[in-house]
């Protein structure tokens, strides 16, 4: 889009040396040619459009007699303020709410002529010649008499052209109770002489009304209809104005939604009002479509379709009672054909001794026993029903306990606290049972949850210690296998077992090297390989050694009882607490 300079004329006879040395009089065939492809280009989007002085961008598109500024505007490059509303020119008009003041104003009433004023009334507002008063014989110039109240000072509005043209303008809506009140008091005349016309009137005079009424009955439009004189035909409207449209049902704009192209309301709009659980005149057109009968109706179409397809020509609308008397008739046949098959089952396969269960009443718990409950849920006649606490037995005490099991807990065991018995299943003996379990030592084998519990102490412990506990430890082991229903092949093994480990024991001391060395040696190696074993699972997967599995041998006792008091037990309830 080529743009000129506009430079005003004032300003090129006052400078014309500068503008006759800087710029030339003509544009040469190069620079016309220039600025035609740089337009073109503007129009095709390779060439950025031109910026006026507010820093937007000119549509190249724009034709160049609007684009263009005239000389007189002083355009000093490209721009289109000049198509745009001029500041200077706007005019301001009047507000919405302005309007000419009515009446006068008694709020300050004068007692004397003042200089100035109407010579007719007094009121300073306005001249002798403009008083729409009725001419006195003396003025309230000469009386100083009757003063009339001043007008309003009326304001200058400056109204645009829908201003002048609004047919509502300076319309108060207060004054439109008068008309409400005027009607109303119409309305009351008119059921006052309708009562008084009742009262007063004989059945003779009745009944000639009554023929008056019906004389003129044909004269009288009905409530919605309309006459169209031209095609000769009645219009009838069937919604009566009476009525309340259902837009109006609920003003929630959350509420149902409305349609006002077809004027439906599908859905209740007093679901989530106060109104939701009552009983409302109007709960949506979905409501209305499926309730009633209109769902007998859909079944009855559904059975004549399904009737047609299997050869049977039956229409709803034109036969509905022989259609009526099939679909019974088909009924009745499908509910026999379900007892036969049924029968037929319990007769092939049996079990219809399982069918003849009580009655639904006796299955859910319904009782004749007699409660009565208050509005706040509170038994006040009756017994409360019992609240079932647990799916398990409660308060059982086998065997002549006086506790449950599970009250008593030592040592990583449960048992009575009746005895301080672990046997689930053993007999109560009292306070010798207690009194036995406080004079052992400890318990009867080194399990795994007892070795992780104790196992800084059975370290730090000696080699005389330990043979000691182990010399009580078979002890007690005799003592349970010769109480207990085991063989005599099972107290063999486990003798020679205990044997064994003494000979292993007393060739250990003979070299020189005690078992509690070995056993720190098999501790310390345990712990080697448990933190070799965590920073392998630390590392990735695809970065971890293979395992050669070089090391194929049976552990050693040590080894065994050192992983036994390294091993972690998550089932234990005191893991938890041990470092």
């Amino acid at each position: 889009m080529a743009t000129a300079q506009n430079v005003p004329v004032s300003e090129i006879l006052r400078n014309k040396s500068q503008f006759e040395e800087d710029e030339p009089k003509k544009k040469s065939r190069e620079d016309w040619r220039k600025a035609k492809e740089l337009e073109e280009a503007r129009k095709a989007g390779t060439a950025p459009a031109a910026v006026d002085e507010e820093g937007k961008d000119i549509n190249p598109h724009i034709p160049q007699y609007i684009s263009s500024a005239p000389w007189y505007f002083g355009a000093k490059g490209p721009t289109l303020k000049h198509q745009r509303p001029q500041p200077e020119k706007q005019k301001q008009f009047s507000k919405i709410d302005e309007w000419y003041k009515r009446g006068v104003d008694t709020t300050s009433v004068a007692v004397k002529y003042r200089k100035g004023a109407c010579e007719n009334c007094g009121a300073m507002t306005h001249k002798r010649k403009d008083c729409m008063e009725r001419p006195r014989k003396v003025g309230a110039k000469y009386t100083g008499a009757k003063i009339a109240p001043d007008e309003f000072i009326q304001p200058e509005l400056a109204m645009d052209y829908d201003g002048k043209r609004d047919r509502w303008s300076g319309y108060d809506p207060s004054e439109h109770k008068a008309i409400i009140e005027e009607y109303q008091k119409i309305e009351e005349a008119k059921r006052q002489l309708r009562a008084d016309k009742l009262n007063s009137a004989v059945d003779g005079d009745i009944e000639a009304d009554k023929e008056d009424e019906d004389k003129y009955v044909d004269e009288v439009d009905m409530p919605g209809t309309k006459v169209d004189s031209k095609q000769r035909i009645t219009v009838r409207n069937l919604r009566i104005r009476e009525d309340t449209a259902k837009y109006l049902r609920n003003l929630d704009p959350n509420s149902a939604y409305y349609d006002p192209k077809t004027r439906s309301m599908r859905d209740n709009p007093h679901v989530n009002s106060s109104l939701g659980d009552q009983d409302v005149d109007y709960a949506g057109e979905n409501f209305v479509r499926f309730s009633g009968d209109t769902q007998k109706h859909a079944v009855a179409q559904l059975f004549a379709w399904e009737a047609y397809e299997k050869g049977v020509d039956v229409h709803l609308l034109a036969e509905p009672t022989k259609l009526e008397t099939l679909q019974k008739e088909y009924d009745k046949k499908k509910d026999q054909f379900k007892s036969q098959a049924q029968d037929s089952i319990l007769k092939h396969y049996g079990g219809e001794e399982h069918l003849q269960v009580p009655t639904k009443s006796l299955l859910l718990a319904q009782t004749e026993d007699y409660v009565e409950y208050s509005r706040y849920g509170k038994v006040i006649k009756g017994q409360e029903k019992q609240i079932i606490r647990s799916k398990y037995e409660e308060d059982v005490f086998p065997n002549n306990h006086s506790s449950v099991w599970g009250s008593y807990w030592h040592n990583g065991k449960w048992g009575f606290k009746c005895c301080h018995s672990f046997l689930k299943n053993s007999y109560c003996v009292g306070e010798a049972g207690k009194a036995a379990s406080s004079n052992t030592s400890g318990p009867p084998t080194i399990t795994s949850s007892d070795a992780s519990h104790n196992h800084e102490k059975e370290s730090s412990s000696s080699a005389e210690s330990l043979g000691s506990s182990s010399e009580d430890e078979l002890e007690y082991k005799e003592q349970s296998v010769s109480t207990s229903d085991s063989s005599k092949k099972e107290n063999k093994k486990q003798k020679k077992k205990e044997k064994k480990k003494k000979q292993k024991r007393k060739k250990l001391q003979a070299r020189g090297v005690s078992p509690e060395d070995k056993l720190k040696a098999a501790l310390a190696k345990e712990e080697l390989h448990q933190k070799e074993a965590e920073r392998i699972l630390a590392m990735d997967e695809k970065k971890r050694p293979y395992n050669s599995m070089f090391e194929i041998k049976k552990p050693t006792d040590e080894e065994m009882e050192a992983y036994y008091m390294k091993k972690r037990r998550e089932e234990d309830p005191m893991a938890q607490f041990m470092s």
